[in-house]
């Protein structure tokens, strides 16, 4: 089973999802913005990248944050944000065979899928 993760309008997302269908794999999305996302989910995914990959910090989200709070950025509170803020978690994430990739580069998702 594989799984996409992301937020539907994201470019990145929109290359992965092209990727994916192009070369025929069967998917499916999770928009963080219409499906949700829960703690059990973060902290399982947080478990296999570590917070510090996963948080997003170029985004306008993370950007806009007072300097204490981004100085203060530690696994709970990132993991406190990236809940409030799903647009602070770096896009996409794709689980494949319980395997947890982050980012879209087409030479990877090739070594994936092969």
């Amino acid at each position: 089973m594989t799984t996409l993760y992301g937020i539907k309008n994201c470019d990145t997302i929109k290359k992965a999802r092209t990727w994916l269908s192009a070369n025929n794999i069967d998917y499916t999305f999770h928009d963080y913005r219409q499906n949700g996302l829960d703690s059990n989910w973060l902290e399982q995914t947080e478990q296999a990248l570590g917070w510090e990959l996963m948080l997003n910090k170029r985004g306008t989200t993370f950007r806009q944050l007072s300097e204490e709070q981004k100085e203060g950025v530690d696994k709970t509170a990132a993991l406190a944000l990236m809940l409030e803020f799903p647009a602070m978690i770096k896009r996409p994430i794709l689980i494949h065979n319980d395997n947890y990739f982050i980012g879209f580069k087409a030479d990877q998702y090739a070594e994936v899928f092969a």
